[in-house]
């Protein structure tokens, strides 16, 4: 609709979880290189929580592509509403043993063992993805429980990722989910985006949608955006998207403060306009060069152009992104 207009080849802020805007803080990077890590080192069992629209499935599937290929078979469930036999079934055709998805659960079970001990064997990876997880039954976090039982003694043989909103911290803290919880290797933590970051953001998405100037929002709107989506990236691109609209019905190429009060107003946001957003949260650093998760999707053979960046920060990283880093440099100095 205003692609054109504003000098864009794509709509920069569908709402569409897609890889190719991931736009990577701190928290975001530290997220995406803890689960390459865990998964290519055979941890077993994460966790990716935050609040709706926080960007965890985005950041699962820019890891995914990252490190997909003939070495990773992933499992992935979107819709976690299944009852304990649809669940297995459900897996098995995921990791493509169709014959399998009718037996009786003892011959799933066994049959799923020897294909996960053929896939180590052959130095591959099995990869169970659970999304909105805070939805999941108890008996299919039993289920989940029990498949982490495959393992060698060089680790776990199906590598399981549960992603929800805050409410799978609570369910993963009763007494009869204990076992579970004390399997969970890693846990990720996905909040809003500061001030500063809200501005990154647009930047970003603006510039990977083909946009060759900077974002039309001026420094009252984009004040006005951080405040009312409250940094949390679903929001903004609804905001941002609506504002955009507005201003091409009105043939204006600068988008000020009061579009963004109306685009609010319709998104029924205007109740959080004295929000404070983000205000302890570091500052993210300009784009750097592409790096350390580049080392990723080498390992599933060249790509054109990785699907993870690697933005330079001034905070000093963790243990686990250095572990990831010398992990996957290891794994292509080996190939």
């Amino acid at each position: 609709m205003y692609e054109d207009f504003f000098g864009l080849s794509r709509r920069p802020f569908a709402m569409s979880a897609d890889p190719h805007f991931l736009y990577l803080t701190p928290q975001h990077r530290e997220a995406a290189t803890g689960l390459i890590y865990s998964i290519l080192k055979h941890k077993g069992m994460v966790t990716v929580t935050g609040e709706p629209g926080t960007g965890k499935t985005t950041v699962l599937k820019a890891v995914l592509a990252s490190i997909s290929g003939a070495s990773l078979k992933v499992a992935y469930l979107a819709v976690p509403t299944l009852s304990t036999a649809e669940f297995l079934e459900f897996v098995l055709l995921q990791f493509g043993l169709v014959e399998l998805a009718r037996a009786n659960k003892a011959e799933r079970l066994l049959m799923l063992e020897r294909f996960l001990l053929s896939m180590h064997e052959k130095g591959r990876t099995a990869v169970l993805v659970v999304d909105e997880a805070h939805k999941l039954s108890d008996e299919i976090l039993e289920e989940i429980r029990l498949l982490t039982n495959f393992e060698t003694s060089e680790g776990k043989l199906v590598q399981v990722v549960l992603a929800g909103q805050q409410e799978l911290i609570e369910l993963l803290r009763r007494d009869s989910l204990s076992q579970l919880k004390q399997r969970i290797a890693y846990r990720f933590s996905l909040k809003g985006l500061s001030g500063d970051e809200v501005a990154g953001y647009i930047a970003h998405r603006w510039k990977r949608a083909g946009g060759a100037s900077e974002p039309p929002f001026d420094a009252e709107a984009v004040e006005a955006i951080a405040r009312y989506s409250q940094g949390i990236p679903r929001l903004i691109n609804a905001i941002c998207d609506n504002a955009l609209v507005m201003a091409f019905g009105e043939g204006d190429a600068r988008i000020g403060r009061k579009y963004i009060i109306d685009a609010a107003r319709d998104l029924d946001l205007d109740d959080v306009a004295e929000a404070d957003v983000g205000a302890g949260e570091p500052k993210a650093a300009e784009i750097n060069h592409l790096e350390l998760l580049v080392a990723a999707s080498s390992l599933a053979g060249d790509r054109s152009e990785p699907v993870l960046e690697r933005r330079g920060s001034p905070r000093k990283e963790s243990w686990l992104v250095r572990s990831a880093r010398k992990l996957l440099a290891g794994r292509n100095g080996g190939e």
